[in-house]
């Protein structure tokens, strides 16, 4: 391998040169890395080649409008999905958009002047294709059937068994009375579907395309009654039959993350423990992620995906609709201020319908997971972070340095695995690639002054490639123990964050995702009651305070800690879950940094029992889950059954 870095490429897709002074600032890390190592962390396609159509969450200058946006561009290199008309004020939206994009960026001032921001989606599937029926300057909104008024309840998720009993009301209805699955494709990761060819949803089954999103499809509650109709024999419903119908292959499984979830916020209890609410007779609107997006636990595809599944809800909704969404989705990484494009999105769309919306959003199960490095570089001091990357790690891995904006003294080197000397520091505003085996990327580092992913503080990123790989000619990075040292060459204390990217395996999934880890002599492994928190003088820069799920941190969603029901000699709370108050609240941090929930839920039902009961994907079955994913949406229940 070499020992020096090379400038990042020309990138084939956007035409930027990132290797040119300043091209990485104010832009997404994630992007330049992707064009970097052609797109080969996303799969697009086998060969390598660039996709044709890129998906993107944008966030407009104050002033701006999607109306505005929609009449500078051309729908021929810029597609917004209609739902994103109907809130003119909105100041965000996703897109998917081509090459030529990027060059009216770079060459016309008025569309530059529309577009603070934006950030790369994960670019697989039909997200790589144009939308139906997008945004023109012709454009009207498009006016959704049958809306809810009342109490609603909204669920963004994986796997939702929508026939399950515990959501059908008294006279055994579907309250789900509406459902969008994003998948384009039935991805043939599931029984009966050898060699797992993708292949397209038949909409006679699988439903039409909703018109305002463009993508996926959608089941009306009548045509989700009328399928559980045709397929009850002897008034008993043939439920894996309905889902094998339906093409929803992930319900074939026992246990899917979504209904457990789903039951927890809507269900209707267990015979031993029914539950007679609010929130379980209220009506319900549900949307399914594609599986590319429950596969990727990095959350590449989250801000597009939830940013359109909110939108999906909203338009289902009267004016006069009290809606409480529940998202029990996120990841590790990101700027922890509400500053990303999802969380700053979320926090308009809430202040912009006045108290009609609540979203409920997990604090995160990382506590535990040694993910997050904090600490403050004296002039001249320097730090080195020890990041161990697993073996047969087989998806990419992800570091991100947190960087207050002006602190362009600190310099960071990278020294991979059995190597004694560091490869050369790079200052802020510099990048490079570490080239392995047939020339390809084995890493990356992407320093920008500033950074598309937040406000406030810039984010160095450190990509890997995976660490095996049964492809020939694939891009491998070594693994072990990879040391990235940091060093303030300024004259200013300077406080950082480092946050490693979520990178294990979902529930029912088998991706080959492994987690990697931070690692420090000092940190507290004994297993003693106190080492399993965090306080202001431990000496290790590893962290469990802050390590917090970067969907959660914004200032209007709700978010959700995990205790337990069962209170022990060893505390109350969920050992993988941030904690209120917060141990370690002396410690120095960046401004606006969250760490704490605003509220907590039972997660777990003792120290020895982990996790809580819900629904299974058939009726009757029971599963526990443990995880802040099971508090949030207690808490959407509680706040729909308020007066």
């Amino acid at each position: 391998m070499s020992a020096a870095w090379s400038p990042l490429p020309t990138g084939e897709f956007t035409g930027i040169d990132w290797g040119a002074p300043g091209a990485i600032d104010g832009q997404d890390p994630y992007l330049a890395w992707a064009e970097a190592d052609r797109f080969a962390g996303y799969r697009v396609k086998p060969q390598g080649k660039p996709p044709t159509w890129l998906p993107i969450v944008i966030e407009l200058t104050p002033g701006a409008s999607v109306p505005a946006l929609v009449q500078a561009s051309n729908v021929k290199w810029l597609q917004i999905p209609r739902v994103y008309l109907n809130l003119p004020t909105l100041r965000f939206c996703t897109a998917h958009v081509k090459r030529r994009f990027f060059e009216k960026l770079r060459s016309d001032a008025a569309l530059r002047r529309l577009i603070l921001r934006f950030e790369l989606g994960l670019p697989v599937g039909h997200h790589t294709q144009p939308i139906h029926d997008p945004c023109t300057p012709d454009s009207r909104p498009v006016s959704a059937p049958d809306r809810l008024s009342g109490k609603v309840l909204g669920l963004i998720d994986g796997g939702l068994a929508f026939a399950n009993q515990v959501f059908l009301d008294p006279q055994g209805r579907t309250r789900v009375k509406h459902f969008w699955r994003q998948d384009d494709t039935q991805d043939g990761d599931w029984p009966g579907n050898e060699p797992h060819h993708r292949t397209p949803l038949d909409p006679a089954r699988a439903g039409p395309r909703p018109r305002d999103m463009g993508y996926g499809h959608e089941l009306s509650g009548a045509a989700i009654q009328a399928a559980m109709a045709a397929h009850t024999h002897q008034g008993r419903l043939d439920e894996e039959g309905l889902y094998r119908d339906l093409q929803l292959w992930e319900l074939s499984k026992p246990v899917s993350h979504g209904t457990h979830v789903m039951s927890l916020a809507c269900g209707q209890g267990t015979p031993l423990q029914p539950v007679d609410d609010d929130a379980s007779r209220c009506d319900l609107i549900a949307v399914q992620f594609d599986v590319a997006n429950v596969r990727d636990t990095s959350g590449g595809a989250m801000n597009a995906s939830v940013l359109d599944a909110l939108m999906y809800i909203l338009a289902r909704c009267t004016p006069e609709a009290q809606l409480v969404v529940n998202i029990s989705w996120g990841t590790l990484a990101g700027p922890h201020d509400g500053s990303s494009i999802l969380e700053a999105a979320m926090d308009q769309l809430i202040g912009l319908l006045d108290g009609r919306l609540q979203v409920t959003v997990p604090a995160g199960n990382a506590y535990q997971s040694q993910t997050h490095a904090n600490g403050t570089l004296a002039p001249g001091a320097s730090l080195p972070l020890h990041w161990r990357v697993l073996p047969d790690d087989r998806t990419q891995s992800f570091l991100e340095l947190w960087i207050p904006y002006g602190a362009e003294g600190v310099t960071l080197s990278v020294t991979p695995p059995g190597h004694d000397q560091p490869l050369p520091p790079l200052r802020m505003g510099a990048s490079g690639v570490w080239l392995g085996a047939h020339g390809l990327p084995a890493c990356g580092v992407i320093y920008p002054k500033t950074s598309a992913l937040g406000l406030g503080s810039t984010c160095a990123l450190i990509a890997l490639a995976p660490t095996f790989s049964r492809r020939a000619k694939a891009a491998t990075a070594p693994f072990g123990s990879w040391t990235v040292t940091l060093k303030n060459g300024g004259t200013e204390p300077v406080v950082f964050d480092g946050y490693i990217e979520r990178d294990d395996v979902a529930l029912g999934q088998s991706t080959g995702a492994r987690q990697s880890r931070f690692e420090d002599a000092r940190y507290d492994t004994s297993g003693n009651v106190e080492s399993f928190v965090d306080h202001p003088d431990n000496p290790t820069p590893i962290r469990r305070s802050g390590t917090f799920n970067s969907l959660s941190t914004g200032q209007k969603t709700v978010s959700v800690g995990g205790v337990r029901r069962q209170v022990s000699a060893n505390g109350d709370f969920a050992r993988y879950s941030p904690r209120k108050p917060d141990p370690d609240a002396g410690r120095p941090q960046r401004a606006g940094v969250r760490k704490v929930p605003d509220t907590l839920a039972a997660s777990d039902d003792n120290a020895a029992l982990w996790g809580v009961l819900g629904a299974g994907s058939l009726s009757g079955s029971a599963v526990r889950l443990a995880g802040t994913s099971s508090a949030a949406p207690q808490e959407a229940r509680r706040l729909i059954n308020l007066p």
